[in-house]
């Protein structure tokens, strides 16, 4: 198993390819990936790993969110990279956000998708939701009801026995100590006002989809109006979890951000 400073990681795709690091939104498993990996591994060196606290790295409880963007930097100290481009889902891209602000220099490309930079009042009732039913019910229902913050309805419907088998995986695993912890940061998180000083030549996607039932995609013309060279891309449908749901326009619209 490859591990760095505590971090589970993996390689894929030409050894000479540019570096393209994925950290992943609240699960923090470098498996949420996995979708994607194919036609992203075709021009990128990718680097999967797994969100300390999750996974298979150590499971010391991060309270910060910021921290991701500090164990990021790590892995890339740890594997000798200077700089890379990072694709972040959900708090993963928030990390990344405060890592670029920290070290613009380490920082080729960054995405960040359905994002924020200061709460929506609307996903603080989510969280908090979330967080109620954790505490009460357990890891079980809490897995039980995440689809419904992170994918369409319909996706959802079609989807029931994929989502059944994956839940006994997830909850065999939960971090739920981790889980509540991120959820609390998530809550406290608040960049927005550092932004405005975001280097003006880092090149950042912010990509939303219009039907995100946990962060509504203004929280992404929110960061667009504050951070300096910001592209704002809209996908109609697939949700939070919009990267798995469709896979192929999500590609299309990260791969054509990374190329340009």
């Amino acid at each position: 198993m490859a591990e760095a400073g505590g971090l589970y990681y993996e390689w894929h795709g030409p050894e000479d390819a540019p570096p393209l690091i994925l950290s992943a939104g609240m699960g923090g498993s470098g498996r949420y990936w996995l979708p994607n990996l194919p036609a992203l591994a075709e021009s990128f060196r990718v680097i999967l790993y797994d969100h300390r606290g999750t996974g298979r790295s150590d499971r010391t409880v991060t309270p910060r969110i910021e921290s991701i963007g500090d164990d990021i930097r790590l892995l890339m100290d740890a594997l000798g990279i200077e700089r890379a481009s990072i694709l972040g889902h959900a708090i993963g891209g928030m990390g990344g956000l405060s890592m670029a602000l920290d070290t613009p220099e380490r920082v080729d490309r960054l995405v960040v998708v359905n994002g924020w930079g200061r709460l929506d009042r609307y996903t603080a009732r989510c969280f908090d939701a979330r967080l109620a039913l954790l505490r009460a019910c357990g890891p079980g229902k809490y897995v039980d009801a995440q689809p419904i913050f992170l994918f369409p309805p319909e996706w959802i419907s079609d989807n029931h026995a994929r989502l059944e088998e994956e839940a006994v995986h997830h909850v065999a695993g939960f971090p739920a100590d981790m889980v509540e912890a991120r959820i609390l940061a998530a809550l406290r998180f608040d960049l927005i006002d550092r932004l405005a000083a975001a280097p003006p030549d880092m090149p950042v996607l912010l990509l939303a989809s219009d039907d995100d039932a946990l962060v509504p995609p203004g929280c992404s013309r929110a960061l667009a109006q504050v951070i300096p060279r910001a592209q704002l891309v809209r996908m109609p449908w697939g949700g939070h979890a919009c990267n798995v749901t469709d896979p192929p326009g999500f590609e299309a619209r990260v791969l054509a951000f990374l190329g340009s």
